[in-house]
């Protein structure tokens, strides 16, 4: 039993020591010469024409959060799901609980607006 927590132990050490170490020897082996045409604004190799910052709508960011809080939503349905015959009540009333939950902000998202295209 304790050998499984070890390796549990070594696998969180090297998921946290990798890019550590990835990230500072990015920064003392990287170059440091910047110049014009690197500090240069590049999209798709061709060059900007006008205003290059555009500030976007809040609402494209909302409504990609909202699907994807559905999707991590089925992803964690579709076991339950399956396996709902062999499930005891406690689950069954946390799964009811957890889509309750999502249904209330699906409702206070759609109250506020914030699924209106405009």
């Amino acid at each position: 039993m304790l050998s499984q927590y070890f390796f549990i132990l070594i696998m969180s050490g090297l998921a946290v020591v990798l890019p550590l170490t990835a990230v500072i020897m990015g920064y003392f082996i990287g170059p440091r010469r910047p110049d014009e045409v690197k500090n240069d604004i590049y999209e798709s190799g061709v060059e900007t024409i006008g205003e290059t910052w555009v500030q976007f709508r809040a609402q494209y960011y909302l409504i990609g959060l909202v699907f994807v809080v559905f999707d991590v939503e089925a992803l964690f349905l579709f076991p339950i799901a399956v396996a709902y015959q062999q499930l005891e009540m406690f689950a069954v009333l946390a799964t009811i609980f957890f889509v309750l939950l999502l249904v209330i902000g699906l409702l206070y998202d759609w109250r506020k607006g914030a699924l209106e295209w405009q």
